[in-house]
């Protein structure tokens, strides 16, 4: 067996630091997945409230500087050492395949993660629906129309975004485990970021929060805002990111890997 490569060393160093927070200190790592979405609601407000005053400067502004507001939101998460789901689903896909975790460890490890995402989300949201920028805003501004139209997706549109989004989050993940330079990753990440942001590709985790920030804000009045909309949105927008973060990223390049060749990551 082939040594690992740079990479893996650092894959695998970060999944037994994982494991060992979630097996000996569990409160302390739903702590950590809270506040991925603590870091993840600020970047999703200020995402939008700069959008929305973009828009009112010139049409379709919004989106450009929505993305690259919202791309600051993963830059926070990994710089503060918080738990994210979606990069989760590569972590844990590839401990598995590589037999550095068990199955059932794996598991326990991203749905963990991603309850206590949720956990954050909805509570972080609320508390910035309470605050002066989501106060009496007008039905079409930009959070709630955006919102809406994510809602309106048909479930195969959600699923296939969602492949791509989080093919992006993970390209974001591994090239800043690469990288030594801090500003150039941070640089690095807010431009991959930005493609499924600007896109508007569906990234679970992300919808955990403009989710309920939007609902909270309009008191319940988005068109879409039913639970079970809502549920499908998320149970789509999951298996997509699974496949694109945990199959097309975590898997295919731990295969890669594993080959008796010098061309390894």
């Amino acid at each position: 067996m082939k040594s690992k490569s740079p990479m893996f060393e650092k894959i695998d160093a970060t999944i037994a630091k994982k494991i060992e927070l979630l097996d000996n200190h569990y409160a302390r790592y739903a702590t950590r997945a809270v506040l991925a979405c603590l870091f993840l609601s600020l970047g999703t407000a200020i995402a939008f409230s700069v959008a929305t005053y973009g828009e009112a400067i010139v049409p379709n502004l919004g989106k450009f500087l929505f993305s690259f507001m919202f791309s600051w939101s993963l830059v926070m998460i990994l710089y503060m050492n918080a738990e994210l789901g979606t990069s989760n689903m590569l972590y844990a896909t590839s401990g598995v395949y590589r037999k550095e975790i068990s199955a059932t460890k794996g598991m326990k490890l991203l749905f963990t993660c991603v309850f206590f995402n949720l956990v954050g989300g909805v509570f972080f949201a609320y508390l910035i629906s309470l605050t002066g920028p989501f106060q009496n805003l007008p039905a079409d501004n930009y959070m709630f129309t955006g919102v809406a139209a994510k809602l309106a997706k048909p479930s195969l549109q959600i699923f296939v975004e969602g492949i791509f989004a989080n093919v992006v989050v993970n390209t974001a993940v591994l090239v800043s485990l690469r990288m030594r330079d801090d500003a150039g990753k941070v640089l690095a990440i807010i431009f991959i970021i930005s493609i499924f942001a600007f896109l508007g590709y569906e990234h679970v985790i992300a919808n955990f929060t403009a989710f309920p920030l939007a609902y909270f804000a309009s008191h319940g009045t988005v068109e879409g805002m039913e639970f079970l909309n809502v549920s499908r949105n998320i149970i789509f927008a999951f298996l997509g990111n699974y496949v694109g973060g945990g199959l097309l990223i975590g898997l295919v390049y731990s295969w890669l890997d594993r080959q008796n060749t010098g061309y390894v990551d």
